[in-house]
């Protein structure tokens, strides 16, 4: 494991899966079908949430996985036993996405343990939620851009050089970014931000063979939220707003990362997957 320190935080975010109420539910829901097999993939934000669904996924799924991660040492290291069980080899790196330099350290760490890299993605996040957009410091502002888009462009620049045809990026993108969040403006704003990202970047790469999509979760039950800010009174009705009347589990969101990052969307790049418990949104 590679530590680095990460850039100062207003708050204790992200937070630790270890200690949250009731556990997210990361488990692959069924047997691996080898959709994966022999491939790399990294998986930013990968220790807890959604991350370490995919990366459990993955990893059932054929692939070794690098889990790249802030600084939540015990949720990587369970994340890495996980992708172990399932017969598949880990490496966790920690460390901040929004620092270029270390984007690159983390990728040439990945291809000094696996030689290859096939899939990223790119699901590392931080929210920070305010009532008022006058509360929003600047710091912030930076911050919340800096680990949700820059962080992406880090990451692709880095990982770039090493992805051949067929290989597949997978953003993180959110629901707010088509229906907008009254109480997260910077962060809908950076998920916004994703999305055309995802859209240019596919066209940008496509001639390389080089697929790029997204996936847009709605409510999921992960660190990020109970432990990022948002009040009792919201975590109390959490999800229920969805046509589904409840949050989504992280295991419930990785078959689509799945999806977009195997043979099985070769003729997709440029689109959105919206596992968000059935709200209709245009995109």
């Amino acid at each position: 494991m590679t530590e680095t320190a990460p850039m100062i935080h207003e708050d204790a975010l992200p937070g630790h899966e270890s200690e949250l109420k009731p556990k997210p539910e990361w488990q692959p829901r069924y047997p691996g079908s080898g959709r994966l097999a022999g491939k790399v993939a990294v998986v930013t934000g990968a220790d807890s949430g959604i991350g370490r669904a995919v990366a459990a996924l993955f990893a059932r799924e054929g692939a070794d996985v690098a889990v790249l991660y802030l600084c939540e040492h015990d949720d990587a290291a369970e994340t890495q036993r996980i992708v172990e069980a399932e017969g598949r080899r880990a490496v966790t790196i920690a460390g901040d996405v929004g620092d270029k330099a270390w984007c690159e350290t983390a990728v040439a760490q990945v291809i000094d343990a696996f030689g290859r890299i096939d899939v990223l993605v790119n699901n590392a996040g931080e929210q920070h939620p305010d009532k008022d957009i006058r509360d929003i410091t600047e710091e912030q502002l930076k911050r919340t851009f800096q680990t949700n888009i820059f962080g992406m462009f880090f990451m692709v620049q880095a990982t770039l050089p090493h992805l051949s045809e067929g290989a597949a990026i997978v953003n993180c993108t959110s629901v707010t970014s088509y229906q907008g969040e009254p109480e997260l403006l910077d962060y809908s704003s950076t998920k916004g931000a994703i999305t055309a990202f995802t859209r240019a970047l596919s066209q940008n790469l496509v001639e390389k063979g080089i697929r790029v999509n997204a996936v847009a979760p709605g409510p999921i039950w992960t660190p990020l939220n109970p432990m990022g800010g948002a009040s009792p009174e919201k975590l109390e009705n959490f999800g229920e707003k969805t046509p589904m009347g409840r949050p989504g589990q992280p295991n419930e969101v990785a078959p689509s990362f799945l999806f977009l990052a195997c043979e099985d969307s070769s003729y997709m790049s440029g689109q959105v997957l919206h596992p968000n418990g059935g709200t209709v949104v245009n995109g």
